[in-house]
């Protein structure tokens, strides 16, 4: 029996992460969520989430910062940054760092869910 795919959403603003996770569930698509990236590294294991949606600016470790520590543990679990900074910096740095993604917010569902489908088939694959 094949698992569902498993995505992480790392984002200290609770409204984004209770529509981030409500979004998914409505797909069917089991996540869990962190406030902080902290929270998710102290929890983290290669091979457990399929997919993190991560935010760039949260207290302690950023999201790209966070990215780049995922990135040092070798880990090739897909990052999706999603943010409201729009500066091309950060989304050249995030790209260039790995990324699958950059989003800007306001999110629209079509495109994240597009963004994470392209995410989680890379993964299959």
């Amino acid at each position: 029996m094949v698992r569902a795919p498993l995505v992480a959403i790392v984002d200290d603003d609770e409204g984004m992460r209770d529509a981030l996770s409500d979004l998914l569930l409505v797909l069917d698509l089991p996540c869990r969520t962190f406030d902080r990236a902290e929270a998710l590294l102290a929890e983290y294991e290669p091979g457990l989430f399929d997919c993190i949606i991560t935010d760039v600016r949260m207290p302690g470790i950023s999201g790209l910062d966070l990215l780049r520590r995922l990135r040092s543990f070798d880990a090739p679990t897909p990052v999706i940054v999603i943010t409201s900074d729009t500066n091309p910096k950060a989304c050249a740095q995030a790209l260039e760092d790995g990324a699958h993604a950059f989003l800007t917010k306001p999110l629209e569902d079509h495109v994240l869910l597009d963004h994470l489908r392209s995410a989680l088939a890379r993964d299959d694959g």
